[in-house]
């Protein structure tokens, strides 16, 4: 579409006789276009309306900055650090202040000859209309297009994370790395999430019933708690290694189930709109039916059998029995059933899953401040740009603007995203030259260069969020072959390009090493507190349903929903941490326990979670009230501790877990038979009272492990 956007109205004006015209209208419709981004149209259409706005303001300015450097330069400074403040506002913000950057830089690529500047602004805001009207048809052309492709993404990164979980059942692999990749793809995930949940529930307020978005959103459904399941831990990794390590080919069965589940997942990903292509549900029952047996032969032994290890395999296989539940409830839902006088989320309540973006211009003001990341970006990259300006001109740069083209599509607010995009656009820079010098004597006809430079320039785009390189790459052939149209010294462009862009390049990346950096360290603390506090306060919600029973309330799922969001908020926060120059990684390996520890607690909660919702549960006790408040001390604790300077620490002794040990030894003695001398009433209470408290101690010593590491360290 973009291709589209930006070579019909030069045809257009080439035809006519009005080249500078369908110019004009291309570069409106090129500078708009980062705001077309998944999400709700809506959002999307105000979007593409502030960057025509926005770009033909940039555009009037920018037309009279053919001056000299020492007029320009305070304007470019400016004007640089008002349009990326606009970042305030969140990520559209982000994409909106990028399309003024564009304008702004690329107005020194192009001087006006037949039009006045204000016509030539003007015409670049039309062409912002022409691109919004592009957006609009196609999105009424293929309203499904957009749902179906983030859900068939959703569907591989699920995939994608059960296998990940399957290897970690294998007590011989490499668990520490497999983490980490775990950790990746929930990132992933919980994006899509956040894209999903924003389409499907905005479009449902303002449409009202649709059976097709309906349908979607109870898949969206399935799919979170999909996550939440997967993420869900039944029992911790030694003891399940204790066991596995006796009796190995319960590994196999439980892997053999999961990897079933992760290629059904897969083959609806694949399968798209076609019903007919879904998986069948043949083998995987036969897995879950062959793992049944060994668990019910297991728990038959003659010879006596570990109760907690039978009640552990149990609770793993019921894990797995719900999520092939969701999986046939998926299929289902894609075969069209109808939904009449089925409300998946009710209208009064689905706002309160959404992240609405607030736009008071009071955030403007409290982030004037060195204290904000944005600001400090925002003066970084208007100090920079001027700084790039002024290489240009004086080394009389035959394309100075590609310096200043440069330093705004690599550097980021993040030091670890600057440098690996500086790297990425060099590589990329270089293998598009080379490959561009190769193509262009061996073609050497300008409608050719011209039907080369679109179709680059359209792989580019399509590139530029999967992988940078590449699409560094097909840019540098695009501007090649468009030069390559009029000017016959293109191995000079090619050369500047080179040049220029090395430049602009090196420029970003000290400038992010130099200039007011916003290292990493200096964050963690709040991330980590932001976290603490959401798991905090889904605990409590565990906790009151738990006591409460009866149909699971709409603040337990926000509480969850905001858990699993900061839980990966604060492992975005490390992962660019851990990407900074070593000298300031300050305490990396204490932080990295302690997201892990946070990542891990969320995972028990998870497992609490799920257990409590899916199987009939007992009265609260006292001692569950009380080992609730030991834990929920704890995080209180932790809370306190990240704000507290060194000298204010509170000394933390050995951790006394002798409460649940009791309360534990209770229940082993009471069920030491097994099969046979106990009703099923029996066995289901022993599960419940075993993964409760098996649950609520880990929890409190997890808890306790980071209240010993927020004591030790010093986060400022």
């Amino acid at each position: 579409m973009i291709g589209f956007a930006i070579t019909t109205p030069i045809l257009i004006g080439l035809y006519l006789g009005h080249f500078e015209i369908g110019l004009a209208l291309c570069f409106g419709a090129f500078w708009c276009s980062p705001s077309d981004v998944s999400g709700s149209f809506r959002h999307k259409k105000i979007g593409i309306l502030f960057s025509a706005a926005l770009v033909m303001i940039v555009s009037l300015v920018g037309g009279y900055l053919h001056y000299e450097a020492w007029i320009s330069l305070p304007i470019i400074g400016i004007f640089t650090f008002a349009i990326a403040f606009i970042s305030v506002y969140g990520f559209r913000a982000s994409l909106i202040s990028f399309s003024g950057l564009l304008a702004l830089v690329l107005s020194f690529a192009y001087d006006v000859q037949n039009l006045e500047i204000w016509q030539y602004s003007l015409l670049v805001g039309v062409g912002g209309l022409w691109y919004l009207l592009l957006t609009m048809v196609w999105h009424r052309l293929s309203r499904k297009a957009q749902t179906e492709e983030i859900l068939s993404d959703t569907y591989l990164l699920t995939a994608d994370f059960l296998e990940i979980r399957s290897k970690l059942v294998d007590p011989n692999n490499d668990r520490k790395t497999l983490q980490t990749r775990l950790h990746d793809i929930q990132i992933k995930l919980i994006e899509h999430h956040a894209t999903l949940r924003e389409i499907l529930m905005l479009s449902r307020q303002k449409s009202g019933k649709s059976n097709f978005e309906g349908r979607r959103l109870l898949i969206f459904v399935q799919l979170v708690e999909m996550l939440e399941t997967a993420t869900a831990n039944p029992v911790n990794y030694d003891k399940m290694d204790a066991l596995f390590i006796e009796n190995p080919k319960y590994v196999r069965s439980f892997q053999k189930i999961i990897l079933e589940m992760v290629s059904q997942l897969r083959g609806i990903a694949n399968a798209g709109g076609d019903t007919k292509k879904l998986p069948k549900n043949n083998k995987l029952t036969e897995c879950f039916e062959q793992v049944k047996s060994e668990i019910s032969e297991y728990g038959q032994n003659a010879n006596g059998v570990d109760y907690a290890a039978y009640a552990m395999l149990k609770n793993l296989f019921e894990y797995q029995e719900k999520q092939f539940v969701k999986i046939k409830k998926i299929k289902w839902l894609l075969g069209n059933p109808d939904l009449e006088g089925e409300e998946p989320v009710d209208k009064s309540v689905s706002r309160l899953f959404i992240v609405s973006q607030d736009y008071d211009p009071a955030i403007l003001v409290r982030n004037f401040s060195l204290r904000s990341n944005i600001f400090k970006h925002s003066l970084r990259l208007a100090v920079t740009l001027m700084v790039g300006y002024t290489v240009g001109a004086w080394f009389d740069s035959q394309t100075p603007y590609w310096i200043l083209l440069t330093i705004i599509v690599i550097m980021r607010p993040g030091y670890g995203l600057t440098k690996t995009r500086s790297k990425d656009r060099i590589i990329g820079t270089l293998i598009g030259a080379f490959l561009a010098l190769g193509l262009v004597f061996l073609v050497r006809h300008p409608y050719a260069y011209a039907a080369l430079g679109v179709v680059s320039l359209v792989i580019a785009f399509s590139m530029v969020q999967r992988n940078y390189k590449a699409s560094a790459t097909f840019v540098t052939l695009s501007v090649v072959f468009i030069y390559a149209i009029t000017r016959p010294d293109i191995l000079n462009v090619i050369q500047f390009r080179i040049g220029d862009t090395a430049i602009g390049a090196a420029l970003s990346y000290m400038a992010m090493r130099w200039l007011w950096p916003a290292w990493g360290f200096l964050e963690i603390s709040r991330n980590i507190e932001t976290s603490v506090c959401a798991n905090k306060n889904f605990l409590g919600q565990i906790a009151h349903y738990y006591q409460q029973k009866g149909q699971v309330p709409i603040t337990y799922k926000v509480s969850r929903k905001e858990a699993f969001l900061e839980t990966s908020n604060l492992s975005s926060a490390f992962q660019r941490m851990a990407q900074e120059p070593k000298s300031k990684q300050i305490n990396l390996p204490e932080i990295y326990e302690l997201v892990e520890l946070n990542h891990t607690f969320l995972s028990a909660l998870a497992s609490l979670s799920s257990y409590i919702q899916f199987h009939p549960t007992t009265s609260a006790s006292m001692a569950f009230n009380a080992a609730i408040a030991k834990i929920d001390q704890n995080l209180a604790l932790v809370l306190q501790s990240l704000k507290e300077k060194p000298k204010e620490k509170i000394l933390i002794g050995a951790q006394d877990d002798s409460f649940f040990l009791e309360q534990l030894e209770v229940f082993q003695a009471e069920n030491t038979p097994l099969m046979g001398a106990i009703n099923t009433l029996q066995v289901r209470d022993f599960q419940e009272a075993h993964l409760v408290w098996e649950q609520l101690r880990w929890l409190y010593s997890l808890s306790f492990n980071m209240l010993k590491i927020t004591s030790a360290i010093e986060f400022d």
